[in-house]
């Protein structure tokens, strides 16, 4: 099969929807599939180009196998309604532009959030005359307006009529959780064209190792017992929530909180740890997804922490099966959804609701005590990451696929879960 791809985000980012796409794609050209992703230069979350990279208007390379072609955009930090919506419509457009000269795809596919790349992808599959498959990784426009960012308005009412005719027209929608598929049924979309193909880890690339003396030396993190949270500091991860438990826990000098990444709140939780003067908050600077596995080697604790908002009760973070894989303890504070079903079920760590600053402080201090109890966790955690692969995803997101070029999507797409 011939697949090409939309998404605004790929390495050398390494937000979740850069690597699922990149994982999974791994995964198809080994089973023998052709794969071209449309993407643009690597500049998220800070919305600055990466070293080393160029806006130009076309570059082709080779990264791995996936042909991967970037095109020019309005780049932006993710900051501030109107830039980001120039930042993604001139990625709709040019993905568009340019998806006309590659070779006629069999299906063609584009990923959320974001779902500009969605209109793309529909425009691009309608003029090549192929089917077109909208993976759904978050409910945009509805989680602009969960974290703030824009009240309930006429752009958002018009936004969200477009979000609908987006899934109507695709041949299937490929949803990473049930409540995304419960949310789209509930709203008049057949759900015999839904998939749910759940986020995961590749396990090959995260396995359990000894803590990196180089960088914990480096951070400082000698004989701590650390509480890593590594990803995107955004306004859907509510992080100022860290700093008012490591507040309470002031006494404790042997536990420390470990920020990894970027993001739009990022500079705001530095100045405001300063301030406070938490020495007991580390920020570590973003790091490639190569160095991923050593960061999580410092952590005896992975952190997954959502905004107290219903809209992420739906959200399943991908670093959770990341930490899984790493075999580590996690320690989920988020709304009760999805997510915390997982962490419970797999008996994989601890849950504390969104924004309960003594929570999350109570639940570090007895992680830090009870070493046994820590290490049952961590084993339950590790036994459960065989259940969550990246190539198991990889394996539904193909049957999807086929039934869809097999001119089946619209009837059977629903029968892929897992």
């Amino acid at each position: 099969m011939r697949i090409l791809f939309l998404t605004e985000n790929y390495p050398p980012e390494t937000n979740a929807a850069a690597t699922r796409v990149s994982e999974r794609a791994a995964y198809w050209l080994r089973d023998g599939h052709e794969v071209t992703v449309l993407t643009c230069a690597p500049n998220f979350p800070g919305g600055k180009l990466f070293d080393g990279w160029e806006n130009r208007w076309r570059q082709v390379s080779d990264m791995g196998g996936v042909r991967v072609v970037r095109v020019k955009t309005y780049i932006a930090p993710n900051e501030g309604f109107a830039k980001r919506i120039a930042d993604f419509v001139t990625f709709m457009v040019m993905a568009v532009i340019m998806g006309l000269f590659e070779k006629k795809p069999d299906v063609v596919v584009s990923t959320s959030p974001q779902f500009f790349a969605a209109v793309g992808g529909w425009m691009l599959a309608g003029l090549r005359g192929v089917p077109f498959v909208f993976e759904l990784g978050d409910l945009w426009p509805r989680s602009i307006t969960a974290v703030g960012a824009m009240k309930d308005s006429l752009a958002i009412r018009w936004l969200e009529k477009l979000e609908l005719f987006l899934y109507r027209r695709s041949a299937a929608v490929v949803a990473l959780t049930r409540a995304f598929k419960a949310d789209l049924a509930a709203r008049g979309i057949p759900p015999e064209k839904i998939a749910v193909v759940i986020n995961g880890v590749d396990l090959p690339r995260y396995a359990p190792r000894p803590r990196d003396e180089a960088l914990e030396a480096e951070w400082g993190l000698k004989d701590k017992f650390v509480i890593g949270y590594v990803g995107t500091h955004g306004m859907a991860h509510g992080l100022i929530n860290v700093l008012d438990a490591a507040e309470r826990l002031r006494g404790d000098e042997r536990i420390r909180f470990l920020l990894v990444g970027n993001g739009a709140e990022r500079q705001m939780l530095k100045d405001e740890a300063a301030r406070r003067g938490l020495v007991n908050v580390v920020f570590g600077p973003p790091q490639p997804k190569e160095r991923m596995p050593a960061v999580w080697s410092l952590c005896d604790v992975a952190l997954i922490h959502l905004k107290d908002s219903p809209a992420f009760a739906e959200v399943i973070p991908s670093k959770m099966f990341e930490a899984m894989g790493m075999g580590l303890p996690l320690l989920l504070v988020a709304p009760r959804g999805e997510a915390s079903h997982i962490v419970e079920a797999d008996k994989a760590g601890l849950f504390v609701p969104a924004a309960d600053s003594q929570g999350l402080a109570d639940a570090a201090r007895r992680l830090e005590s009870d070493v046994g109890f820590r290490r049952q966790l961590a084993a339950d955690s590790l036994a459960a990451a065989s259940s969550h692969t990246r190539e198991r995803q990889a394996e539904l997101f193909i049957q999807a696929l086929t039934l869809v070029v097999k001119g089946e999507g619209p009837l059977k797409a629903g029968s892929v879960e897992g």
